[in-house]
C-alpha cells in the first residue's frame, strides 16, 4: 500500500564511488523509507553489480529508449535507475531531466548530488520545515549550499548552516554564487537556489523541470529565476539536513572524459566545452542577455510574476551587471521584500561589483630585480580615471605567484558607478634609483 505522502528523491551520478554509501545513508536515516522513490541517472560503465553486492534486491528490469531500466529495493525504499553509459552523457542538467522522468506524482520532491550524508529523520524534518512553511506561501522551496563533510573523516563534519548570496558575474555576464553562514528560528526568504539541494513540492519537478540543453554553469541561476516565475518562494533552511562531499579532486569529471581527444577518436559526439557554450546562451538567452534569444520551451518563465520582479527582488540587474550596494556589502542580502527600495533607488544606486585576477607571465614581472622597491598596479576606465590601486611588495608579490601555472595572479575586487567600468590594468615597478620603471598594461 503506498504511503500517504511520498518524496521523489533525484539523483544525477556520474561515475561517483560515493554513490552507494548515499543511497545507504539516506534510507538509513529516513523516517519514512517506504515513501521513497529515488530516480538516478546513473553515468556509468552499465555493470550493476555494485547495487546487488549492496545488498539491494533486484525487482525489474526493461528497456525503455534504447536505455536499460534496473529496479531495486532496499530496506522498503524504491530505486529506479536509467543506466547510461558515461561517454553518453549530455552534462548535469541533462541527467537530472532523465531522472525527472520517473516521477509518477509523489508529494515532494528532493534534488540531490551523489556525495551527501543526512541526519536523523531528514526526511521528516525537511517535511516539516516545509508544513511550516505553506502556511504562510503555498510554494516553498528549501534550497541552499549544504555544509560539507568528506568521506576519510567523517566524524569531522562541517557544523554551520549558510544561506546563498551574490559573488561575482561571470565573463558570460550570468550572476555567480557564494555563501555565508547565518542562524535563524525558521528558514529565511532568499532569492537563489542550489543543485545540490533542492526540497520542494512535488508539483515542481512538472513545473520547473530541470533544462536539458543546460550543461552545468548558469544551472542555478536559471532555476532560481524559473521557479521564482513560476510562483515559487525559495527559503533557506535554518538547521542542517545533509551534508555534501565538496573536494573530490581526485573524482573523474564530465569534462575530463569529453576532451577533445574524447571527440576525435569516436567515444564522443560533442566536446564538453562545445555543450557548455550552448548551453551559456541558453542561459543568457533566459536571463534577457542575448539579442537573438533561444526558444525555451517548456523550461523558460512561468506567468505568475515577471523576470523584472525576480531582478528587484535579488538587487541584480542582468543585462547592466549591476547590484544593489546592500548585495555585496557587509549585510550580503540576498534577497528584498517588496517595496526595500524605491524605483529612483533601483535606478540610481545600483553599483558595479568589479573582481577579476589578471595574470601576468614571469617575463612581465621582473619582482627579483634588487633595485625594485614596490609595484604599482592599477585598475582605469576607457577614461583613464584610476578605479582601484594595488601596491605590493617584491615579497607581497611573490606571494601572488601561482606556481601550478606559473604566472603572477593579481586579485581585484572594487565597486563602481554603473556608468564605470574598468578597462584596463596597467602594472608599473618602483625603483629606488631610477624612480618608475616601464609599464605592463592588461585588458580587464
Amino acid at each position: 500500500m503506498r504511503p500517504a505522502e511520498t518524496l521523489f528523491v533525484s539523483i544525477a551520478s556520474y561515475r561517483d564511488p560515493e554513490l552507494i554509501p548515499t543511497l545507504k545513508d539516506m534510507i538509513a536515516n529516513a523516517a519514512h523509507p517506504e515513501a521513497l522513490h529515488i530516480a538516478i541517472c546513473w553515468q556509468h560503465d552499465e555493470d550493476i553489480s555494485l547495487f546487488i553486492d549492496a545488498g539491494m534486491t533486484l525487482c525489474q528490469s526493461y528497456i525503455h529508449s534504447n536505455n536499460n531500466i534496473f529496479v531495486f529495493e532496499y530496506q522498503s525504499a524504491r530505486i529506479t535507475i536509467l543506466s547510461i553509459h558515461y561517454y553518453h552523457s549530455h552534462g548535469a542538467c541533462w541527467a537530472r531531466h532523465k531522472a525527472e522522468q520517473f516521477y509518477n506524482d509523489e508529494t515532494w520532491f528532493l534534488q540531490i548530488d551523489s556525495h551527501c550524508r543526512f541526519i536523523h529523520h531528514w526526511d521528516s524534518e525537511a517535511i516539516a520545515m516545509m508544513k511550516s512553511l505553506q502556511k504562510r506561501c503555498p510554494k516553498p522551496i528549501l534550497s541552499t549550499y549544504p555544509p560539507s563533510y568528506n568521506p576519510a573523516d567523517e566524524a569531522n563534519r562541517s557544523a554551520f548552516i549558510s544561506r546563498l548570496t551574490f559573488r561575482e558575474f561571470s565573463p558570460e555576464g550570468l550572476p555567480m554564487l557564494s555563501s555565508t553562514t547565518f542562524s535563524a528560528d525558521e528558514p529565511p526568504r532568499c532569492g537563489y537556489l542550489a543543485g545540490g539541494l533542492i526540497f520542494a513540492p512535488g508539483s515542481f519537478v512538472l513545473e520547473v523541470p530541470n533544462d536539458p540543453e543546460i550543461f552545468f554553469a548558469g544551472e542555478e541561476i536559471a532555476m532560481a529565476a524559473r521557479a521564482f516565475t513560476h510562483g515559487y518562494d525559495i527559503h533557506t533552511p535554518n538547521k542542517i539536513l545533509l551534508w555534501h562531499f565538496y573536494q573530490r579532486s581526485d573524482a573523474n569529471k564530465i569534462w575530463g572524459d569529453h576532451n577533445n581527444k574524447a571527440k576525435e577518436n569516436g567515444s564522443v559526439d560533442l566536446a564538453w566545452w562545445e555543450r557548455d557554450k550552448v548551453s551559456k546562451k541558453r542561459v543568457r538567452s533566459l536571463l534577457g542577455l542575448e539579442s537573438s534569444p533561444s526558444e525555451p520551451g517548456a523550461y523558460g518563465h512561468g506567468k505568475a510574476r515577471t523576470l523584472a520582479e525576480f531582478e528587484r527582488r535579488i538587487g541584480v540587474h542582468f543585462c547592466s551587471q549591476t547590484v544593489m550596494p546592500d548585495v555585496v556589502g557587509d549585510a550580503r542580502l540576498s534577497y528584498f521584500p517588496d517595496r526595500s527600495y524605491s524605483e529612483s533607488d533601483w535606478l540610481e544606486k545600483r553599483i558595479h561589483p568589479n573582481h577579476k585576477k589578471i595574470q601576468f607571465s614571469k617575463d612581465e614581472i621582473s619582482h627579483h630585480h634588487v633595485d625594485i622597491h614596490r609595484w604599482h598596479f592599477g585598475a582605469y576606465c576607457a577614461n583613464n580615471v584610476l578605479l582601484k590601486k594595488i601596491i605590493l611588495t617584491p615579497e607581497e608579490l611573490e606571494k601572488c605567484f601561482v606556481s601550478q601555472k606559473g604566472i603572477y595572479e593579481i586579485a581585484f575586487s572594487f565597486t563602481s558607478p554603473p556608468s564605470v567600468k574598468p578597462s584596463v590594468i596597467r602594472g608599473c615597478p618602483f625603483h629606488r634609483q631610477q624612480g618608475w620603471g616601464e609599464i605592463v598594461e592588461k585588458k580587464w
